[in-house]
């Protein structure tokens, strides 16, 4: 049970209400901050809407984050919006094989990229070696982008885990297909 309320559009003011056009209980419960949940939402939509990293990439990392964290509610969310930007179901059990510590058959920038992403997880930083394999593959933006990503999707499962985020009914099955450890 979540430690704030969640919010409905008729407990806002009239020009907060578009804050919940998508009203998922991670929204709902930011909503008791206005302002916060307006300036999560802008990072949100340039990771989605405005950067130039590959889909597929960004929503494999966030998986990572989420698996990592063991965080149920963005584990849930991201195999379902993975699934919407390309992100196979042998994408996810190879995105788990790596994680264990076994080479998945992953081409090597994918792999390269779960890497980055669980040792900027983990260590808090990603590794020169790690990095310089990036740079091979990605330009100084796109290196940018896949870093914001990764940060501020560790930011959100620490949110979702001291708010106690409830994963919506919807995606509960999610978590009955991946199970998280």
């Amino acid at each position: 049970m979540a430690r704030i309320p969640y919010l409905d559009a008729d407990d806002l003011a009239e020009e907060d209400r578009e804050l919940l056009k998508r009203p998922i209980n991670l929204h709902r419960a930011l909503v008791n901050s206005p302002g916060a949940a307006r300036n999560f939402g802008h990072v949100g939509t340039y990771i989605r809407y405005g950067s130039k990293l590959d889909p597929r990439l960004r929503e494999l990392a966030i998986l990572q984050v989420g698996y990592l964290a063991k965080s149920d509610y963005e584990w849930s969310h991201h195999i379902k919006i993975g699934r919407d930007f390309g992100v196979s179901d042998d994408d996810i059990r190879d995105m788990i094989t790596e994680t264990e510590g076994r080479n998945s058959g992953l081409p090597r920038l994918d792999r390269t990229v779960l890497r980055a992403t669980r040792e900027m997880t983990n260590e808090m930083k990603i590794s020169d070696d790690t990095f310089a394999e990036l740079q091979k593959h990605m330009s100084p933006e796109l290196l940018v982008d896949l870093t914001m990503v990764i940060a501020f999707y560790n930011a959100v499962v620490r949110m979702l885990g001291s708010l106690e985020i409830d994963v919506e009914d919807s995606y509960a099955s999610y978590l009955d297909e991946f199970p998280l450890p």
